[in-house]
């Protein structure tokens, strides 16, 4: 397969929508590792412009791009599993004992009733120990923590789940998605996506709580998981790709409309009055429209006006995985020393975007050119060049 660019750019600024959302978690009312202490609700419309649907868009372009590498490892006799297992769970590992905990200690420190008082070294000594005791009324902290890096855990599942298919049952799972290329190629067919959805979220959203946790975690799974092999199932080009740009529009039409009904649902009933059932299953039924048609909108204007190769989409391409893993310690960080400027909102908001995008991306810059740290952010490692013959280093004689 020829490389997709236009998937490319989608995953780099999926991820910077990430960025955005995370500093956005500041500054709203829902819980979060800290927040601002002014905090509102004046941000939360446009936080749920991006809620059902961002998450879900990572991990359709996860499974495409697992789509290029197999096909490449295929293609070359090379492994897949090991040296993607390698990719990704070191990092996951790193993540959780290195650049998690200061979210853990800022977390503890601002909400633990009492505060904690024994400084940050103290904390990670407990934090690496696995100590339970962090606890707000029932709530306790489990530690060690992935906190945002649950994506990259989630990933590595759904990498597995997509490999055992290929390598026990590799005809019928090509023949399925074959079969599914087809059907998603009818006039109707980009419905049958939007159907699974909202019969998840029917299903499970009132029973499984996002936890992020893996083992419980149903309701997430069950949209998640079909969408990475949906996304692995439909990153060749093909005549799909062109029903898909054609429902560009429409897409963004439903995904704008069922937003403005989600805010507006959520604004009512932020106070904890129960709303009718009649309302809440057609506030689900619409959370999956603006999910998916999100996802079709973005797919179909991002393969006809994405731009093509460049060095901007080849260094922000391998910049991502770095950011992803610093991003939210950087928020969390900031968030919490900007506090005794005292600035108001409107200019430390964007400031600290400024400031996160700019640290995260001069820290990718230095983790590149460090041999030892680039497999530790998901970068591959880089191999010394050959020296050229005749110019090994001659040793004095005796």
């Amino acid at each position: 397969m020829e490389r997709r660019y236009d998937l490319d750019w989608i995953r780099i600024c999926a991820f910077g929508v990430l960025v955005l959302y995370h500093v956005g978690m500041y500054y709203v009312t829902w819980d979060w590792h800290v927040n601002s202490p002014h905090a509102s609700h004046a941000l939360e419309p446009f936080m749920l412009l991006s809620s059902p649907w961002r998450l879900s868009l990572l991990f359709l372009v996860s499974g495409a791009a697992t789509a290029f590498l197999w096909d490449r490892c295929a293609r070359e006799g090379g492994r897949f599993i090991g040296p993607r297992s390698w990719r990704l769970l070191l990092p996951l590992v790193f993540g959780m004992l290195v650049i998690v905990p200061p979210q853990s200690y800022f977390e503890v420190v601002e909400k633990l009733p009492g505060g904690y008082h024994d400084g940050y070294l103290a904390f990670w000594a407990r934090y690496l120990a696995g100590d339970g005791s962090f606890c707000r009324d029932d709530d306790c902290l489990d530690l060690p923590t992935w906190n945002h890096l649950w994506f990259v855990a989630y990933l590595w599942c759904y990498t597995v789940v997509a490999w055992v298919l290929l390598r026990l049952a590799p005809r019928a799972t090509n023949s399925v998605v074959k079969r599914l290329r087809a059907v998603l190629t009818h006039p109707a067919g980009l419905l049958l996506p939007l159907a699974w959805l909202a019969i998840a979220r029917f299903v499970l959203v009132a029973r499984f709580e996002s936890t992020h946790a893996l083992v419980d975690d149903w309701y997430n799974h069950a949209q998640y998981l079909p969408l990475f092999l949906l996304g692995f199932a439909i990153a060749r080009p093909g005549p799909l790709w062109e029903r898909i740009e054609r429902a560009r529009w429409p897409a963004l039409v439903a995904t704008l409309a069922s937003w403005l009904f989600i805010a507006w649902y959520f604004g009512r009933y932020s106070d904890g009055t129960a709303p009718p059932e009649a309302m809440r299953q057609l506030q689900r039924l619409l959370w999956a429209v603006q999910q998916w048609g999100a996802i079709v909108a973005i797919l179909g204007f991002a393969r006809r006006h994405a731009p093509g190769d460049s060095p901007a989409r080849r260094w922000l391409a391998e910049a991502v995985f770095p950011v992803y893993i610093l991003h939210q310690t950087v928020i969390v960080l900031l968030a919490v020393y900007l506090r005794p400027l005292d600035l108001p909102v409107l200019l430390e908001g964007p400031l600290l975007v400024l400031a996160t995008f700019a640290l995260c991306l001069a820290g990718y810059e230095l983790v590149r050119r460090i041999g030892l740290l680039r497999p530790l952010f998901g970068l591959k490692r880089v191999a010394s060049p050959a020296p050229a013959r005749g110019s090994e280093e001659r040793q004095p004689a005796g």
